[in-house]
């Protein structure tokens, strides 16, 4: 297995030429729908080829390259499908700069009758897909930091996963949140992020892991199968992936019992579920506002008297 990532170009036009040719246009441009961060496009050319591009302001390029870099590690470990990346770019553009990522556009086709199953099997061996091709300096983290939705994620490694989620993900949030605690939930929170390890074990193995796996992440690919989009990609505790699917309305029992059955967890999951869907429910809170705050104070409540 070997990460590579795709070349970046600094403008529209030149990544164009760079993958079809000099005599490349844009045959029709489509608006489509979906997502709340980037714009998205469908690119017909003149050659023929369709070109799926999400576009952002030139200063948020970082948002590509990451999401590029999350997509290369998955498709690394050659068990689960993601769209194939063309490139990533900026482009000052005729009246405003802009940033982009071109992907190969994917047509959906019929789910297959074992869809669900099939899937679950392709993320248990994600998860149990060797992370060493990462070199890190710790077991935990990613050789960058990316994003959870439009919020920047820190991916410092480090040797123990529960000290990667205390510094790395609950404490960021309850820090940029305090705005919204009292002093009775800031001692309870503190409490929480000193004993994190009375809640949370360490792995038996580091797994490469979506990072924002809910359903509007998933799609089924031109052969009937699951493919993974829109990743926040790095190295943790599978269960953090498990949790994030039952988060908002969860999948079918039959995709928990295939990944079950291919990835036994631990005893005890159920009872760290909520804290892993904690960090997911403060990045909303963030990026939302307080309509999350009642969940939020919940969880800890759960797990501080």
């Amino acid at each position: 297995m070997k990460i590579t990532l795709p070349p970046h170009h600094t403008s529209l036009a030149q990544a164009l030429v760079s993958l079809y040719g000099n005599s490349v246009a844009i045959a029709e441009t489509d608006r489509l729908s979906g997502g709340d961060i980037n714009k998205a496009y469908g690119l017909t050319l003149n050659t023929g080829a369709h070109i799926f591009m999400k576009a952002n302001s030139k200063a948020n390029a970082d948002f590509f390259t990451a999401e590029a870099a999350g997509l290369s590690a998955i498709e690394a470990t050659g068990v689960i499908k993601t769209p194939e990346i063309l490139c990533t770019g900026t482009d000052d553009g005729e009246d405003v700069g802009y940033s982009f990522l071109l992907l190969k556009f994917i047509k959906s086709a019929k789910p297959r009758t074992d869809y669900w199953e099939t899937f679950a099997r392709d993320l248990a061996a994600l998860h149990k897909a060797d992370t060493k091709i990462f070199e890190l300096s710790g077991k935990f983290g990613f050789f960058q930091n990316n994003f959870i939705g439009a919020r920047a994620q820190n991916n410092t490694p480090s040797d123990s996963w529960i000290s990667f989620f205390r510094d790395n993900r609950l404490a960021p949030q309850f820090k940029d949140a305090d705005s919204y605690f009292t002093a009775e939930d800031r001692t309870k929170i503190t409490k929480l992020l000193d004993h994190l390890e009375d809640f949370l074990i360490e792995p038996n193995q580091p797994s490469l892991l979506h990072g924002d796996l809910w359903s509007g992440n998933v799609m089924c690919g031109p052969e009937g199968k699951a493919m993974l989009i829109d990743p926040a990609a790095y190295i943790g505790h599978a269960e953090a992936d498990l949790a994030m699917t039952e988060l908002f309305g969860g999948f079918p029992e039959k995709f928990y019992d295939a990944y079950y059955e291919a990835n036994p967890l631990e005893p005890g999951y159920e009872n760290r579920r909520d804290l892993y869907n904690l960090y997911q429910l403060l990045n909303h809170l963030n990026l939302f506002g307080p309509t999350y705050l009642g969940p939020v104070l919940s969880i800890v409540d759960e797990y501080v008297s």
